[in-house]
């Protein structure tokens, strides 16, 4: 049995995990650090996936973090194909303990980090359940490995349905409609992004979609995954007995995070690994960070959210590492996201819950307008579809604490930046 000896042990190879290793190196630690992935390649972008990788517009050597050379630069162990199986401390809310991997090695630590991730949620219906025979041709997207599957048999397919109205499912659905292919997207929901955007955002896309010849069923349960020759995938049957004719199903439905090690260890989850301001588990010791992680409003500190976006992840990374120096130090960080749908990219700056009111800039036809959130009277957010520059100053306006009067902010002669005031 091989026993190994890190400082730091980072587990998940995530954008989290690289940044996190990365800022311990900026904050001066020279401690052995072993990063361990689960996958046998080097850590990658994942929003590109279905974005430009799928699209073809991207190749898997512009998707690595880091160069080559940088891991060994700075000194960090980066381990590939080495899941993480089990973990034990030394003693209960220390930090300090080992590591057990799949093959049997151990990895002495005496801090430990958290950045696993999530995992795409499976489809629990006949012909797709985890629990039974999947039919080929049913199809996730969360790792590189994914969308290379899926690059391929879109190739090859004639008929393609997307189960699920999110962003993965709408910005596979705009790569497969602009190759040519036959796509409907199904959603068991009244409206397409329902979780993220206003209404009258979810009916630009739901119209754009359709311009551009997909076909988009709401309110629509998908029962099961009908088999055809072979066991490839024939169909979708809906809940109203419909088959739609399918040689090819999408599942985008959804991240489970990854929370077994956080259970083996007794740190608090809810619908993820619970952390505080500071990246810090239920176990002060631990750290984590990124899409497995439950976290503060990162703005007021009300409540408890997930946020799965590559802002957050480095954001969270940093503070982590700083708690993990003993040097805590909570940062403001507006929350910022965006979603490429063929010609129509989405940029999202702040975070929306709790909205009462929404004003919209510009003209949702001309497919070039923004929508602006408030709560209160007070600016929570804006949705900008190919508008960057309305994007980009609500992103400062948030950051620094100002405000947009709402009154105003409808004015789409003026610019965003001209209505810039102080906050009461």
């Amino acid at each position: 049995m091989t026993v190994t000896r890190a400082g730091t042990l980072i587990v998940g190879a995530s954008q989290a995990g690289v940044q996190l290793a990365a800022s311990l190196r900026d904050l001066g630690d020279s401690e052995p650090i072993l990063l361990a992935g689960a996958e046998a390649r080097p850590p990658y972008q994942r929003p590109p996936l279905s974005k430009a990788y799928l699209a073809g517009k991207a190749t898997p050597e512009s998707l690595e973090l880091r160069a080559p050379g940088w891991y060994a630069d700075k000194g960090i162990d980066l381990r590939l194909s080495t899941p993480i199986d089990s973990i034990e401390l030394d003693r209960p809310g220390g930090g300090a303990g080992t590591a057990t991997t799949r093959e049997g090695e151990e990895i002495g630590f005496a801090r430990l980090a958290l950045t696993v991730g999530g995992r795409a949620r499976r489809l629990r219906i006949p012909g797709a359940d985890p629990g039974g025979p999947a039919l080929d041709g049913v199809c996730y997207l969360r790792h590189l490995a994914n969308a290379d599957d899926l690059r391929r048999r879109l190739a090859g397919a004639a008929r393609v349905v997307v189960i699920g109205g999110g962003f993965i499912g709408l910005e596979a659905a705009a790569a497969a409609t602009s190759a040519g292919k036959d796509v409907t997207v199904v959603d068991v929901a009244d409206r397409l992004l329902g979780r993220v955007v206003a209404p009258v955002v979810s009916e630009f896309y739901r119209a754009a979609h359709r311009r551009r010849g997909t076909r988009v069923l709401l309110r629509t349960t998908s029962t099961a995954i009908e088999p055809g020759p072979g066991g490839r995938v024939a169909g979708v049957r809906l809940g109203d007995g419909t088959l739609l004719p399918a040689d090819l199903v999408l599942a985008g439905i959804g991240l489970e995070p990854r929370t077994e090690l956080a259970g083996q260890l007794g740190l608090r989850l809810d619908h993820g690994i619970v952390v505080d301001e500071l990246a810090r588990t239920s176990n002060p010791a631990i750290v984590a960070a990124g899409d497995c992680t439950t976290l503060p409003h990162p703005l007021t500190g009300a409540g408890l959210m997930r946020i799965e976006s590559v802002q957050n992840a480095i954001a969270q990374a940093q503070v982590a590492a700083a708690s993990l120096l003993g040097r805590p130090s909570a940062g403001r960080a507006v929350p910022w996201f965006w979603s490429d749908q063929g010609d129509l990219k989405l940029q999202i700056a702040g975070l929306s819950d709790g909205y009462d009111q929404v004003v919209v800039r510009g003209e949702p036809a001309s497919e070039q307008f923004s929508v602006l959130y408030y709560g209160a009277g007070a600016l929570l957010a804006v949705n900008a579809v190919n508008a960057p520059r309305d994007y980009m100053v609500v992103r400062k306006v948030l950051a620094e604490g100002a405000t947009i009067p709402a009154a105003r902010a409808a004015d789409a002669s003026r610019p965003l930046k001209e209505l810039m005031v102080a906050a009461a």
